[in-house]
């Protein structure tokens, strides 16, 4: 039996017992009328005494009951109430671990599904032909099928089934033209993922793909300036994007190769032009800074893929490798560079560095990548990095912003970066996104305001009173051929009044009065003029600039 059922059998015996105080008087009154009856002395007591005193008790006890019943009635409500409560509570809470599963569950398919592509991949490498010994080593990179001429050179290699988007590539890359794939990857920069996925396939076609990506790197540093800032030249920075996407792409295809196949492309002679080259663009990293380069440097970027590219770590001091590493650890590909240049076992001093330097999000990036959360908690490191980004103080904003904007601004770029990397690494459970998220909006919101509260309005162009004659092309009578309306003067629908041929105007009184009329206003300006560098708006044509690189 439950409580609830027994509570309401005790409510339902306690009126019973309540409704039979009546009787119970009733019988009293009779015993003490009999005893009366049959007493000697006289009582002191009277009846009526006693019945107003078990009255007064049956109305307390009533009165105590109802008090009971509503106290009672009470209680039920607020229980479901509560009960309703935690019933919602519970289908909100699950709601969101059905999204979290169905979230995490995409997540893992994704991985999933890369990680087979990339056994499939690296279980079936693309064949690939070595030659002989007395062949030359340029043609170990010949496609299969190709044959010898008498002549002793090497057939056009057909197209690879593996370059399908972009066949191109393959002649370029046959040809070795690192200029020409420059300009081919510049002028398709906006299909970069196609693009990096066909380059080590169309690398095969290549007497040498080692000697084509190291001649590509000509012109990374300008002979002219060679401590030039890069951020400055849209041209020079696209051309060093490039040039890190090659080296890239070269180390997909080793990474497919054997020991022999591999010796036979990184030869002794290519190695040594890529230390040449390495030992010529260290003494140039050393005017770079780690908080002015921001975690994303192009130029150490390129030196620490040249060095892992070409396995050529081993000729510089691994010191002078690890001080580069913070200056690229913002870069997607900061932690596979480590990886390849052996630094693995030294992620944790390379952590503390990125501590120290206020670099918490990187910092927690790098030890999910090296698995090394539990010496470096990502929580507390997040929460670490929004406190300080709330704390810094303002150093002279840009233009007229004042020290609040600035304060606001770097908050609200922390808060975004903290939100990204709790999402990027499913933290929500640990470090809730949702009061980051309410803070971004309302800080976007107040950055919006201010900046309408702040725009000048534009004043309004005054149009010029009475009728005024149209202007378009005195070349070209035909207005199907000409659609602007520009260059040649007609007559309105309607004509001007002459005043001076009107003869209510006429008069000794009028023409004492009335000033001559105005001469009628056109324009005069030529057709050649009218367009020139131009637009109808009469704001000046501005040429586009040239394209830049990626």
């Amino acid at each position: 039996m439950d409580p609830q059922s027994s509570a309401m059998e005790d409510t339902r015996s306690v009126a019973s017992l309540m409704d039979s105080t009546s009787s119970k008087i009733q019988q009293l009154q009779k015993a003490f009328a009999e005893l009366e009856s049959q007493r000697a002395v006289t009582l002191n007591l009277k009846w009526k005494e006693l019945e107003e005193h078990f009255h007064g008790l049956e109305r307390s006890l009533k009165r105590r009951f109802h008090e009971l019943e509503d106290q009672e009635k009470e209680y039920e409500t607020k229980t479901r109430k509560a009960q309703e409560l935690l019933e919602k509570k519970k289908e909100a809470v699950e709601a969101k671990e059905k999204v979290s599963l169905e979230r995490l569950q995409k997540k893992r398919d994704a991985a999933v599904f890369a990680i087979n592509s990339a056994l499939v991949k690296y279980n079936n490498p693309p064949p690939i032909s070595i030659t002989s010994a007395e062949d030359s080593p340029n043609k170990a990179f010949a496609a299969d099928g190709t044959d010898e001429n008498p002549d002793g050179t090497v057939q056009e290699a057909e197209i690879s089934p593996e370059v399908k988007a972009y066949p191109q590539l393959l002649k370029l890359c046959g040809d070795m033209d690192s200029a020409g794939l420059h300009k081919f990857v510049s002028d398709n920069r906006k299909n970069l993922a196609s693009l990096k996925e066909e380059i080590p396939a169309a690398f095969k076609a290549a007497a040498n793909p080692a000697s084509l990506v190291l001649d590509s790197l000509e012109g990374f540093y300008p002979v002219e300036a060679p401590n030039g800032d890069g951020k400055k030249d849209g041209n020079l920075l696209g051309m060093r994007r490039t040039c890190i996407m090659l080296m890239e792409c070269l180390s997909v295809l080793l990474s497919g190769l054997d020991s022999n196949s591999l010796a036979v492309v990184l030869s002794e002679d290519v190695k040594q032009r890529a230390k040449s080259i390495a030992a010529g663009w260290s003494p140039l990293l050393g005017s770079l800074e780690m908080d002015a380069c921001n975690g994303n440097s192009l130029e150490a970027h390129a030196f620490l893929q040249l060095l892992a590219s070409f396995d050529i770590v081993s000729g510089f001091e691994e010191d002078g490798i690890l001080k580069l590493i913070p200056m690229v650890s913002r870069r997607r590909q900061a932690a596979e560079l480590c990886r390849s240049l052996g630094l693995s076992e030294k992620m944790p001093g390379v952590i503390e560095v990125l501590l120290k330097s206020g670099k918490q999000i990187d910092a927690v990036n790098l030890a999910f990548a090296f698995e090394l959360t539990e010496q470096f908690p990502p929580v507390e490191l997040l929460k670490s990095y929004l406190t300080d980004a709330r704390r810094s103080t303002s150093q002279g904003g840009p233009g007229n912003a004042s020290p609040a904007d600035e304060f606001n601004e770097r908050e609200l770029t922390g808060l975004k970066a903290v939100a990204k990397c709790v999402e990027e690494h499913n933290l929500e459970e640990q470090y809730p996104v949702e009061p980051l998220q309410k803070r971004i909006l309302q800080l976007e919101k107040a950055k919006a305001e201010k900046k309408r509260a702040t725009e000048p309005t534009k004043p309004q162009t005054k149009r010029p009173r009475g009728a005024q004659p149209r202007v378009t092309d005195n070349h070209n009578n035909n207005n199907n051929n000409n659609k602007t309306g520009y260059g040649r003067v007609i007559p309105e629908r309607y004509p001007q009044y002459v005043y001076d041929n009107r003869q209510f105007l006429n008069g000794p009184i009028m023409a004492a009065q009335a000033p001559p009329p105005p001469p009628p206003q056109t324009y005069t300006f030529s057709p050649a003029a009218a367009h020139g560098n131009f637009y109808g708006n009469c704001y000046q044509y501005q040429p586009p600039p040239p394209p830049y690189f990626h």
